[in-house]
């Protein structure tokens, strides 16, 4: 590289670190929260102490409550109804999608399994056989040249 093109590249800065952002917004979030407690738990008391006093009129309230949960029965009892046909929808996409996927991708294992084998009989096993031979006739060769070499050659003096 060049001078210049080293001199031109720059380090890339790092993001700003949103460290500090982050436990303001959460620390935001747990005043909030203890806030709700605080209030929930004054109504409560307030609540309690009004039901108390003699002149109260608790009959009513307590109808109130009643069709309260009566519409939270309702409401838990629509939630249940949607969460099996959910389940059916689920159950349905996996006997329709997913196992056919599954008996496809089981049926391609096997093809490459037979195809393996048939490679494995077919072309592995003669190649391995082929190099055996040549490796043995090396060999042979080898020995003779070695046998053959060792004769003696007749020297300028004798």
């Amino acid at each position: 590289m060049s001078a210049e093109t080293q001199h031109s590249k720059k380090p890339v800065p790092l993001p700003a670190s949103s460290g500090a952002a982050q436990p303001k917004a959460s620390r935001k979030w747990v005043w909030f929260a203890v806030a709700a407690v605080v209030v929930l738990l004054g109504g409560t008391v307030a609540l309690v102490v009004y039901l108390l006093s003699p002149n109260a009129p608790t009959t009513r309230i307590r109808d109130i409550f009643i069709v309260l949960l009566a519409l939270e029965g309702m409401l838990i009892g629509l939630a249940l109804v949607v969460l099996l046909v959910q389940l059916a929808v689920l159950i349905n996409l996996f006997q329709k999608e997913v196992r056919p996927i599954l008996d496809s991708t089981t049926e391609t294992v096997n093809v490459l399994q037979g195809t393996a084998a048939f490679l494995s009989d077919r072309v592995v096993e003669p190649v391995i056989k082929l190099n055996e031979t040549v490796a043995a006739l090396s060999s042979i060769m080898g020995a003779l040249n070695f046998v053959r070499g060792r004769k003696r050659n007749p020297t300028k003096g004798e």
